[in-house]
């Protein structure tokens, strides 16, 4: 199935334009205390006052690990911003378009005036670019990228098939990450903080116990298990309802040496993921396959070795 990658036409020219590709001839803005610092070919840059700057309200991203925004003040203190802010006036103050990171670790720099590129946008615009800008450059955690798809869809009434588009990903990939919006609110902030994985969280969101999707989520950062691992346990729970950890457990010690080799022969020799569940007197042998190709070139080798 194929999809546009691109943004819609409009969105597309003004984040290209903040992505330093800029029209030779965009016309300056001035406004309240803004001195004028440098103008290139491409740009004009000017040094604005930190306190005039509000931060965006519609920010969709909403947690800021400090130590990483530690560093890059320190950064900012030996070396000044290095990429302008891009600003939109909004009476006598200035409002984060993009930026946000780097306009509080200025802020905890304690620098009087912060370099930017005043536009002039739509209320509309603001909150597009607010949220598809983070969503391009994957700045945002998977929980705050599902809720500020939501929120796109929600303010502008869009299908999933217009953010898709907008955004530059598949409509699966959309539907995906809406879902960990279904998740309970504390396995939801072991995601937001990185203890989970997008893939963990994916692996979540079938199991419909709130009691037992958040324990196999504290099993899965306690254990440090794999996404395969905990998709594994997620799955013994779903079909029998049994206690994963304990199966799986059982299962893995009851396995042979000659089990293990026979699994990892049939992986070398199908060139994909294979897995046993179950020990030597009784299981499952899964094979796994990836696309009408990878199931064609099993079945050709399973022909051959007839």
């Amino acid at each position: 199935m194929s999809f546009n990658k691109g943004l819609g036409k409009g969105l597309a020219a003004l984040l290209a334009d903040m992505a330093e590709e800029e029209s030779a001839n965009e016309a300056v803005l001035p406004g309240p205390k803004v001195t004028l610092v440098k103008e290139t070919e491409s740009r004009l840059v000017s040094e604005v006052d930190i306190g005039l700057v509000d931060p965006n309200p519609n920010q969709p991203r909403k947690y800021f690990d400090d130590i990483a925004m530690r560093e890059l003040a320190q950064s900012i203190k030996a070396y000044g911003i290095l990429q302008p802010l891009i600003l939109v006036r909004v009476e006598d103050r200035y409002l984060v378009v993009a930026g946000e990171r780097r306009y509080r670790a200025a802020k905890m720099a304690n620098l009087a005036t912060v370099p930017a590129v005043i536009r002039e946008f739509t209320k509309q615009q603001v909150k597009e670019i607010a949220i598809i800008e983070n969503l391009q450059r994957e700045d945002l955690n998977p929980i705050e990228a599902a809720e500020a798809i939501q929120e796109l869809m929600n303010s502008f009434k869009l299908t999933q098939e217009e953010v898709a588009v907008k955004i530059g990903k598949s409509r699966p990939n959309i539907t995906n990450t809406l879902r960990l919006l279904q998740l309970e609110p504390e396995v939801m902030a072991m995601v937001r903080t990185g203890r989970l994985s997008a893939g963990h969280a994916r692996a979540l969101v079938i199991v419909n116990n709130a009691k037992e999707q958040l324990r196999l989520a504290n099993d899965a950062c306690d254990n440090k298990m794999s996404v395969r691992d905990l998709e594994t346990q997620v799955k013994l729970f779903v079909t029998k309802g049994a206690s994963p950890s304990i199966v799986i457990r059982s299962i893995k010690e009851k396995q042979s040496t000659e089990l293990k080799a026979l699994i990892n022969d049939m992986k070398r020799i199908f060139g994909t993921k294979v897995k046993a569940l179950g020990n030597d007197s009784k299981g499952r042998i899964c094979i796994d396959y990836f696309s009408n190709d990878d199931l064609q070139r099993i079945f050709d080798l399973v022909q051959k070795l007839k």
